[in-house]
């Protein structure tokens, strides 16, 4: 095997440790020396992008689910036994009030009423004879007496059959459509007895629950729209609001009556109830601005006099998938749309204004859910 000269192997030597000195010499001196600091990144502040919004009227609306009835319904029961002799009117007509509905038969009350009246008539005789008597002071003051309490008992009981003999000829108390009607000709009713009902479903009652948060948004008048489920609707407004909860459910009872003018049959069936509520300003932001602050509320950045980062809470109002409607900003505010999450309250910054940032600014109307 040939040698490498001795010159050769020296001169390599050399080479490799003034190599290694310069290495070591410069990361050294990297080490002691500190870069120079950049000054304008030093003193440069965060930048930050920001639209002006001003508020804008918006009209919210709350849903309820609940039930609907009838206005007026009266269940029709008989007040005094008889035989169904006639049936005026048809289960599903309409009628007005007062007409005649049914016809029992009570072959007795016609015999006792004339009775009762041959006796009021005596009674009365009686009594006239018996003040006269008592003027010439030939009868006692408690005979007198005797002879008025006969008399005012005859009356009485003229008056107890005429009630009863009126009752076999049931008649409807207030405009309506007689239905569910459960007896035919020759049935037995009894007193007490129920035989039909009568409903009155020009108007409507909604009825619905509102838990104790939202129960706040709601008063008697406000307009209310029903949305059926074959796809109608009709409007009214919210009639009453109970002033107490439910105490196992904390929600509140809630009634509104609606217009039926085609008079649909859709009592008993269910509904959904959107109320509209007040109108409001309010901004109009995406919800992917929001945040929380120290004390957990929510919350939105903007910028605010000598360009610093406020933190305001806000009020949510409504939202949906692709907006929030939120309360409780100053107006006109500077939302910070960009950079939000990288600066904190009391921090100055440069606002980059634009057009079209990332808040909406559209207004209109959504739900309360």
């Amino acid at each position: 095997m040939r040698r490498i000269p001795y010159s050769y192997a020296l001169a390599s030597l050399l080479v490799l440790a003034l190599v290694i000195w310069l290495a070591v010499g410069d990361f050294q001196r990297f080490q002691s020396t500190p870069p120079e600091a950049n000054t304008t990144e030093r003193d440069a502040t965060p930048r930050v992008e920001v639209v002006t919004q001003q508020s804008t009227p918006y009209i919210p609306k709350y849903v309820l689910q609940g039930q609907l009835t009838a206005q007026r319904e009266a269940l029709l029961r008989a007040n005094v036994t008889g035989y169904v002799t006639e049936k005026p009117v048809a289960q599903g007509e309409s009628v007005r009030q007062g007409d005649t509905l049914l016809v029992l038969d009570n072959d007795a009350l016609p015999q006792r009423l004339q009775q009762a009246r041959d006796e009021l008539a005596l009674a009365q005789a009686e009594y006239a004879g018996a003040q006269n008597l008592r003027r010439r002071e030939l009868i006692s003051q408690p005979e007198l007496l005797r002879r008025q309490s006969a008399l005012s008992a005859s009356a009485a009981q003229v008056a107890q059959l005429e009630k009863q003999l009126s009752n076999t000829r049931p008649t409807a108390p207030f405009e309506g459509v007689l239905d569910r009607v459960q007896v035919e000709l020759g049935d037995l009713l009894q007193p007490g007895e129920e035989w039909a009902r009568l409903i009155d479903d020009r108007r409507l009652t909604g009825t619905a629950w509102v838990p104790q948060q939202q129960i706040g948004k709601l008063s008697v008048g406000l307009p209310v729209s029903a949305r059926l489920l074959n796809g109608q609707s009709l409007s009214g407004e919210v009639s009453y609001i109970s002033n107490r909860a439910e105490e196992a459910t904390r929600t509140f009872y809630l009634e509104v009556t609606l217009d039926n003018p085609e008079r649909q049959r859709l009592a008993g069936g269910s509904a959904e109830f959107t109320v509209t509520l007040q109108p409001r300003l309010v901004h109009t932001l995406s919800p992917a601005l929001f945040s929380l602050d120290e004390q957990g509320q929510l919350s939105i950045k903007h910028v605010v006099d000598n360009n610093r980062v406020a933190q305001t809470a806000i009020e949510l109002v409504s939202a949906d998938t692709e907006r929030a409607y939120v309360t409780g900003l100053p107006n006109p505010v500077q939302l910070i749309t960009l950079g939000a999450g990288l600066v904190s309250p009391g921090e100055t910054v440069t606002p980059v204004f634009t057009e079209e940032g990332r808040a909406t600014q559209e207004g209109g109307h959504a739900s309360v859910n």
